[in-house]
């Protein structure tokens, strides 16, 4: 009843605002605090990292690692912060966040804003024990060597997280999507793959790619991520088709429910091309939508704009839900249910 009418209540405030209040809120002890749910079942790993379950919160709720302690304290199985870049920015003018409450979605603008890599490794080198923590790579706008900005931060932070992500795929920094041709993205990675191999113990590399992706482009990817240990399917999209909500034309990334279909399919093709693990991220909002990304190929998976609209105790009812579809097709364990339904979506 609290969550209910405390998201009532940030509904009625400009989004963005309402984020930052929801996470004021969290700080002050008013989240979930159970701690992640597992079981037998939900248990797993994925590249390399132990999860108590596969349900993760995605990069983008907490940008610059000031919520890490009430956010261990969830539900989730495991977190990513920032995106972080070498220097602080501000991001693009607001407004940049909007509600598609018709549709169950958000755009957001936002352009990679935080605080810069120094002062989030402040924040992570206090992370709260016990926790999967890991941090989003981004570059900053007016970067001269936007492949060498994922280093940097990387070298900055790495000691203090449990896996970084190199996200190319956002489409609110001009041109990043560039770096997802095959060159380019084959000489950033070597850049962030060395930075990790300097780093005090190894972590997983991660890529997050875009769901507006062609076939051949979707090949050249997966080719090009051979070196990395895991592929994030997918970011935000461009696409607006079926939008009902007045703010349908907004200038941005497309997240959340009209997303799930699309990002469902491209992780299904990925996992032909790649025999990576794969988190699955894109509309998921209930426990049969976190499962479909499973059996399609995703070994864990993601989510964040669903908690606009159901709250930080969503975590926790996707977990539950989860383990009882598992135990009902007679699953021991989700890895067992990794890419069993692949072929429906193909």
């Amino acid at each position: 009843m609290i969550e209910r009418l405390g998201l009532a209540a940030l509904r009625r405030l400009d989004p963005e605002r309402a984020h930052a209040l929801a996470l004021t809120a969290l700080n002050a002890g008013l989240g979930p605090k159970g701690g992640p749910l597992t079981s037998p079942r939900l248990a797993c790993e994925v590249a390399g990292l132990k999860l108590p379950n596969p349900i993760g919160l995605a990069a983008g709720f907490d940008k610059n690692a000031t919520a890490l302690a009430p956010l261990s304290r969830t539900a989730f199985g495991f977190l990513e912060v920032g995106a972080a870049t070498p220097r602080p920015q501000p991001g693009n003018p607001r407004p940049r966040l909007f509600r598609l409450t018709e549709d169950r979605a958000a755009i957001n603008r936002f352009g990679f804003n935080n605080d810069g890599a120094e002062a989030i490794a402040t924040r992570l080198a206090k992370r709260p024990k016990g926790a999967v923590i890991g941090l989003n790579l981004g570059a900053n706008k007016d970067s001269a060597d936007r492949a060498a900005d994922f280093a940097q931060v990387l070298k900055t932070c790495g000691a203090h997280v449990d896996f970084a992500t190199v996200n190319v795929s956002s489409p609110n920094t001009e041109r990043l999507r560039d770096l997802q041709g095959p060159q380019a993205l084959t000489a950033l990675l070597a850049g962030v793959l060395a930075a990790r191999d300097a780093l005090p113990r190894r972590i997983p590399i991660l890529l997050k790619i875009a769901p507006d992706l062609t076939e051949a482009e979707l090949a050249d990817i997966a080719r090009a991520a051979a070196p990395v240990d895991a592929i994030i399917a997918t970011n935000t999209t461009l696409d607006r088709a079926g939008l009902t909500s007045p703010h349908r034309d907004e200038a941005g990334g497309l997240s959340g429910q009209p997303l799930f279909e699309k990002s469902t399919r491209v992780l299904a093709r990925l996992s032909t091309l790649t025999d990576k693990p794969l988190i699955g991220v894109g509309g998921i909002g209930t426990p049969a939508q976190a499962y479909a990304k499973i059996r399609a190929g995703a070994s864990a998976v993601q989510l964040y704009t669903a908690l606009v609209y159901e709250g930080p105790s969503l975590a926790a009812r996707l977990a539950t839900g989860l383990d009882r579809l598992l135990a009902r097709d007679g699953f021991a364990n989700v890895a067992e249910a990794v890419g069993t339904d692949r072929d429906r979506w193909l």
